[in-house]
């Protein structure tokens, strides 16, 4: 089975498109640009969503749900928002065989509708801060899609919080950035780089923008979650005002931050290979998979009890599925789990049960040095943590590809070689238009100004301006 993908060195985008589909993660949509996410892909979302949504409520965000339908003039009361978005808007013009008095926008981001809910719901400062998220679908008219990277319609999480004070709003959007970076590091195995965006690059309506940047096994940036800072923007825009405690009227000052389904993509891009996908066990679907081996009738039974009594003593620990298709030989099974990146793979057949041993295949070392005999009596002590040293050992080897990938570069000819490869990391001190103009020439953006700063200062790449602030630059996503 995994002999049919293309190899990542030969075309990197087709393998992707390939295992996307060949491990049952997702599938074309009869709709241009849409996708239909398979249960085994769906399941990973879910285990992404779970791990967020458990770090959201730790830090005391509550979930609601507001209106997939949004009014065009509540677009257009934030003027930037609007021109940010317009040219991926999609507009209901028609409903019930009639034309609608005010067209209605198929949700692109919730920052407006969900700004004239808090103008209702925000009073007194005894109603802030207000912290709420909502997982949801929205649709973004996108020109070229790629299943689960960029698809007009996707699914997603958006926190949209309210304060009193421009300290605390600024507080929240640099915490959620770093619950992000948790997230990615602990759960997804994903090493990032968190820092703030460009102006050209900030999302459209805020003060200001912060990002986590992951680099795909391409070399290529894949921006995996934002967090912005909107000032005071949105609460003019939608009167959201409350009487302090000396009883005088203030604006509140607002966040939004959001991951989508494109972590589902970072995880396929950062950790899989040429036989499929390399899942880590915190989010995989299944942590464990077993399968039976015999090769005479007789010597099924015993096999399959041995297997069934090995998966109840595990499911109670881990994530585990016995694998006693029939019709299926061993070896197109290995090759199958291998395709879904299925962490741990534990084979038993009549000699193990006879000396009472299992042989355990890890999924992030190929062949036979990933491979080691367990006693079945040990099975409840170690599988949980060979779990934890396959999740370890992906993140580090991510991390070193990474660090690997990252140049400090002191010319813009050498910044030009480095984002051919991976990313550039050089001074920076351009303005728009220079962001412009190096994206022009190289195909490269400011992924962000990473918080780890050097310190000191020195001269930018582009302009030869002294500079203060060193950036990220790379080819993305």
């Amino acid at each position: 089975m995994a002999e049919f993908l293309t190899p990542q060195s030969e075309d990197f985008s087709k393998w992707y498109n390939e295992i996307v589909l060949k491990a049952d993660l997702a599938d074309y949509s009869p709709v241009r640009g849409c996708m239909v996410i398979k249960p085994y892909g769906y399941t990973l979302w879910e285990r992404i969503r779970d791990e967020l949504d458990l770090r959201f409520k730790e830090t005391g965000h509550v979930n609601a749900y507001f209106p997939l339908f949004i009014p065009m003039s509540f677009l257009e009361k934030e003027s930037e928002h609007v021109k940010g978005f317009s040219p991926e808007l999609a507009v209901v013009t028609h409903g019930g065989g009639k034309e609608l008095d005010e067209p209605l926008v198929v949700r692109p981001t919730s920052e407006t509708i969900i700004g004239h809910m808090y103008s209702k719901w925000i009073q007194s400062y005894r109603d802030l801060p207000l912290l709420i998220n909502q997982w949801a679908n929205v649709v973004r008219w996108e020109m070229r899609t790629r299943l689960f990277l960029r698809t007009t319609e996707f699914l997603w999480q958006e926190r949209h919080t309210a304060h009193a004070t421009e300290e605390e709003a600024v507080e929240e959007t640099l915490r959620m950035l770093g619950v992000y970076t948790d997230f990615c590091v602990k759960e997804a195995a994903i090493p990032v780089i968190p820092g703030r965006k460009s102006e050209s690059e900030k999302f459209a309506g805020a003060v200001a923008s912060y990002t986590i940047e992951a680099m795909m096994k391409d070399g290529k940036a894949l921006q995996s979650g934002t967090s912005h800072f909107l000032g005071q923007n949105f609460a003019k825009a939608f009167d959201i005002q409350y009487l302090d405690e000396k009883n005088k009227q203030q604006l509140a000052w607002t966040t939004s931050w959001g991951v989508s389904t494109r972590m589902v993509g970072a995880v396929v891009m950062t950790h899989g290979d040429d036989q499929g996908l390399v899942l880590p066990p915190h989010l995989a679907p299944i942590q464990v998979v077993i399968v039976p081996i015999w090769r005479k009738n007789k010597e099924r039974g015993a096999v399959l009890e041995a297997a069934k009594q090995i998966k109840e003593r595990l499911s109670k620990l881990v994530r585990v599925k016995l694998d006693d298709r029939e019709g299926f030989s061993p070896g197109w099974k290995y090759n199958d789990w291998e395709m879904r990146g299925v962490p741990l793979r534990i084979e038993i057949g009549p000699r193990d049960i006879v000396k009472q041993n299992v042989m355990v295949a890890r999924r992030d070392i190929p062949g036979r040095d990933g491979k080691m005999l367990i006693p079945m009596s040990e099975i409840e002590g170690r599988i949980p943590a060979m779990l934890e040293t396959v999740q370890d050992a992906i993140y580090q080897k991510a991390k070193d590809f990474r660090d690997g990938n990252v140049r400090d570069v002191e010319t813009y000819d050498e910044l030009k070689e480095a984002i051919q490869t991976g990313f550039a990391r050089a001074w920076w001190a351009g303005d728009r238009e220079d962001e412009t103009r190096v994206k022009d020439e190289t195909k490269a953006t400011v992924r962000c100004i990473p918080d780890e700063q050097p310190g000191g200062s020195g001269t930018c790449v582009y302009t030869g301006k002294p500079a203060t602030e060193v950036a990220i630059f790379g080819k993305a996503y």
